[in-house]
């Protein structure tokens, strides 16, 4: 992590200077080569600072880990598993974006469309610090490809997000409270497809947490991942509980319809993607769901936790 923040700052720093020597060359001569390159340096050096700005919010021990990010439809078959693939892919194309690597843990996949359920692990500099905001339930409105009326749908998904605990944090599972599953995997867009009981399910007893893994052709690794997501959903359920009394993005999740949003996409009778909490708004839909969520992850962020950085 530290070696990820040097890299940080020398790109931040050799921005600025780039800023400034493109600054010198256009104060000497107005070419437009040159203003459309100082332009271009100007919006790097804005997008590096925006990102250095968030970092500075993010000051909780947990923030710097990596993510694991699970993705479940609500209730409404095939309209809300599709809307579960298109968030899966937003997320996905916004790590993309970030240079950051994204594996899947498990991937559950509909016969007909969409999934059924998705667990990623997303790593980067402060991956779970960027992503813990999304934590809630997200509605889609939007109309239905899947309705041949062409009439207007609402579609919910949950978004859940934990830390992948670090090697120093000791989580203690008993053998006697945990239930194993096995059965054969089926990776993303039907590839990847085992033979054998590759597959790992397992049922945390005392709390009903059920995590599952498949990306690996070894059940043994398979069993090894799983055991570790979730350790990461052990931690987060302590972590939610010590600090929900002050921090509302760890409240206990509400149900998965009407009413719970954290966020809302909507493509029909307009076009506006709106954040509840603070009220963040973006007008372009396509580009937030193509991963370009900087701008409704920093405006959230600032409302949330910058207050707590300025006391």
């Amino acid at each position: 992590m530290l070696e990820e923040k040097v890299t940080s700052y020398d790109a931040l720093t050799s921005s600025k200077e780039d800023v400034e020597e493109w600054l010198m060359m256009a104060s000497e001569e107005q070419d437009q080569e040159i203003l459309e390159a100082l332009s271009e340096n100007v919006e790097k050096l804005a997008k590096l600072v925006e990102q250095t700005e968030l970092a500075v919010l993010l000051s909780g021990p947990e923030d710097k880990s990596t993510a694991i990010l699970e993705i479940h439809p609500g209730a409404g078959g095939i309209e809300s598993q599709d809307w579960a693939e298109m968030l899966l892919r937003m997320y996905l194309r916004w790590a993309d974006k970030r240079n950051w690597k994204a594996s899947y843990l498990d991937y559950q996949p509909d016969d007909e469309a969409g999934i059924k359920s998705v667990t990623l692990r997303i790593e980067g500099l402060y991956a779970y610090g960027f992503l813990k905001g999304e934590a809630g339930i997200h509605r889609l409105i939007r109309i239905s490809p899947f309705d041949a009326s062409g009439r207007r749908h609402t579609s919910f998904a949950s978004v859940d997000v934990y830390p992948e605990i670090s090697q120093d944090i000791e989580i203690e599972v008993k053998d006697e409270d945990i239930r194993l599953d096995v059965f054969r995997a089926s990776g993303p867009g039907g590839q990847h497809v085992n033979k054998t009981n590759s597959a790992v399910r397992i049922t945390h007893l005392p709390t009903n947490i059920v995590v599952q893994c498949q990306n690996e052709k070894s059940q043994l690794k398979n069993k090894e991942t799983a055991m570790k997501v979730l350790k990461s959903r052990l931690y987060e359920q302590e972590l939610k509980r010590q600090e929900e009394s002050k921090r509302a993005d760890y409240a206990t999740k509400d149900s998965i319809g009407f009413g719970s949003q954290i966020r809302t996409y909507t493509l029909q009778p307009y076009r506006l993607v709106k954040d509840h909490r603070c009220g963040a708004e973006d007008g372009n839909v396509e580009a937030v769901l193509d991963g370009e969520l900087d701008g409704l992850i920093r405006k959230y962020m600032l409302d949330a936790y910058g207050g707590e950085n300025e006391r």
